[in-house]
């Protein structure tokens, strides 16, 4: 069959999901699961997907989807839903008002640097989920909570579960990793300035948002920027992010409280503008209490990261390898069974829920509620990761990342980021998205004259676009926010500014490719 038709029956599943999701609004785990059967009909139809192959494809889908990514969903909730069971939730405000109360820079603090500095550490999920159940926790609308956050999760996803991307990225092309991660770097710096500024206009949802924390929001940006471009060029793909979220989360709180001291306004004003921080009394041990798990986190997962690597080593053995796909180029499936977020999350909740003197009882009750709470959730992204694995093992990806470049031609520059960003669309994942277009970028990008470098660096960043309106991102932020069967509406937010993202990028990424950096 002709490519260019191919190409074009590829991307149906596609634009099913973004116009039933997005326009006809059907609920999630129904349209998914639909979609799941459409894909599966046109790829033993049209791609010859014989029907065994088909059927262990779906399945191999099922079981990544379960372990570790619904595990993360169900950890993260089950860490929120025992915080406002154990009423921590309610000292964690205090703090936050502590800092200030205003909710443009609480935006700034919770989904841009914590969630970034999530993203860094443990990634599947964990930046949007924590985030934004914090966020609704705080007062947010759910809705907002849930696209502030998408928009949030970005950026830092390059670099995101300690450089997994990236690394991955350079693993498929051949390509030095120092050179990609800082050309990477360099492409998303525009974005990760820009970005906090987007995120405090949406929260006042006007311009005028900017007036007097223009200066904080850009120093967010930049102290991320800056360290994460320095990081990438001279360590690599491991700490861009994490070094990055963690200034840029610290050089917000400490301008936030400077600007507390500067302010001298009566209650009333505070109470009319609640632009400051409310007078509240935490002392350090019940603040120490209350973020206990969320500590317990970080610590757990930077000692079992790369960047400690004998307990790294000893908790790889911990883990399964196996084939499910039965067809050609069956992918080796790793299930982990302790060195991953999900169960370093549960595993931190309960020491923490432990110290706090919460009985174990009650913690199994919560978890057995959350569990429950995330029924449609698990129809949903166990649909989603099956059609990503159908449209990868029956090649439909390639003969859509075939009839992208046959078609622009010397202008193939401006779209390789949308390639990025359906990659992540499809499945969920930076790193998947990588996997699937990164060779054929560097090879179109030889082809073309064109460095491979700055090419398949344009993967990582326009998959980083993808990654706000994939339906995996979407089905966790509702899951998260209490908002299932809403995530048509969350679509419809977040497709316009990633559209903006992949176009703005496209352009900047041909334009660089005549300037050698």
């Amino acid at each position: 069959m002709n490519e260019y038709v191919l190409f074009l029956i590829a991307i149906i599943p596609i634009i099913w999901l973004i116009v039933s999701l997005g326009i006809m609004k059907l609920p999630a785990h129904k349209t998914c699961f639909a979609t799941v059967i459409l894909t599966f009909i046109i790829a033993m139809v049209f791609w010859k997907m014989p029907f065994v192959d088909a059927i262990t494809a779906s399945i191999e889908g099922v079981l990544v989807a379960l372990w570790p990514i619904l595990l993360v969903i169900v950890a993260a909730l089950f860490t929120y839903n025992l915080a406002v069971e154990t009423k921590t939730m309610d000292t964690m405000k205090k703090m936050l008002s502590s800092i200030t109360t205003d909710d443009r820079i609480q935006v700034l603090i919770l989904a841009w640097g914590f969630g970034g500095f999530l993203e860094a550490v443990a990634g599947y999920g964990t930046a949007v989920a924590i985030p934004a159940s914090i966020l609704a926790s705080l007062g947010f609308n759910p809705i907002f909570a849930a696209i502030i956050c998408l928009i949030a999760n970005t950026v830092p996803t390059a670099f995101g579960a300690i450089g997994i991307p990236v690394s991955t990225l350079a693993s498929v092309t051949g390509l030095d990793v120092m050179r990609l991660s800082y050309l990477t770097a360099i492409q998303l710096a525009p974005f990760i300035i820009v970005i906090p500024f987007v995120l405090v206009i949406l929260t006042k949802k006007s311009l005028k948002a900017l007036k007097g924390v223009f200066l904080i929001t850009l120093a967010s940006g930049v102290a991320f920027a800056l360290p994460q471009i320095f990081v990438a060029k001279y360590l690599g793909a491991e700490l861009p992010a994490l070094i990055g979220s963690l200034c840029s989360m610290l050089i917000t709180i400490l301008m936030a409280k400077a600007m507390n001291k500067r302010k001298d306004m009566s209650e009333e004003e505070n109470r009319i503008k609640g632009s400051v921080a409310l007078k509240v009394s935490v002392s350090t041990k019940e603040g120490i209490l209350a973020w206990l798990p969320y500590i317990l986190l970080c610590v757990l997962i930077l000692a079992a990261s790369p960047l400690f690597t004998s307990i790294n080593e000893f908790l790889a053995r911990f883990a399964s390898q196996f084939k499910i796909y039965t067809g050609e180029g069956a992918a080796t499936t790793e299930f982990i069974w302790i060195n991953t977020p999900g169960i370093v999350i549960i595993v931190a909740t309960f020491i923490g829920g432990l110290i706090q003197r919460v009985k174990v009882s009650t913690m199994i009750n919560v978890f057995i509620r959350t569990v429950k709470q995330l029924s449609k959730s698990f129809i949903t992204i166990t649909s989603i990761v099956a059609i990503s694995k159908l449209m990868s093992y029956s090649t439909m990806t390639a003969s859509i990342s075939f009839g992208l470049s046959a078609i622009t031609g010397s202008f193939y520059p401006v779209i390789s980021p949308l390639l990025g960003s359906i990659g992540t669309f499809v499945t969920g994942s930076d790193t998947s998205a990588n996997i699937l277009f990164g060779g054929l970028q560097s090879q179109s990008a030889t082809s073309l004259g064109i460095d491979p470098y700055w090419i398949a660096a344009a993967n990582t960043a326009g998959a980083t676009a993808g990654k706000m309106i994939s339906p995996q991102s979407i089905a966790i932020a509702t899951s998260a926010t209490g908002l299932i069967g809403k995530e048509g509406k969350i679509l419809n937010s977040t497709l316009k500014f990633c559209l903006g993202y992949v176009v703005i990028l496209g352009v900047l990424v041909y334009f660089g490719s005549y300037i050698q950096i």
